[in-house]
């Protein structure tokens, strides 16, 4: 059983970055796979960002991030990261962690469903 807490939210200008951390305890993240979605008011939650639980560390992502925002893993920490950069107004959203069990498969999926365990959000405005 994962526990999950999100931290490194806040208010950043247009351009501006932000790291996220997803500190997690219950395990070590060996196996599980990690993600991260975002949820906007009045829409559905997106899955963004996703990493396999593998030495590999295979990433994925939406098209609505790619080439802005990188995910990563540390293992000795614990914790996975989304660094997001050139940020935009659209990108304002509550950001949540989540992960699932999934071990030797270098992959990973943007799909909500598969998700067994998750935090409790942290909130990213970006407004100039």
């Amino acid at each position: 059983q994962l526990q999950l807490v999100e931290s490194g939210g806040g208010t950043v200008q247009p351009g501006g970055s932000l790291r996220l951390s997803c500190k997690v305890s219950g395990s070590t993240l060996d196996g599980y796979v990690m993600g991260w979605f975002r949820q906007a008011p009045g829409k559905e939650r997106e899955g963004i960002s996703c990493v396999s639980g593998t030495p590999r560390s295979m990433t994925n992502y939406a098209d609505s991030v790619k080439g802005r925002f990188t995910i990563s893993r540390d293992a000795a920490k614990n914790t996975v990261y989304l660094q997001m950069n050139s940020l935009k107004p659209e990108d304002t959203a509550v950001y949540y962690c989540a992960g699932y069990w999934r071990p030797y498969i270098d992959a990973c999926t943007l799909v909500q469903g598969r998700y067994a365990f998750g935090g409790q959000g942290t909130q990213v405005t970006v407004s100039s």
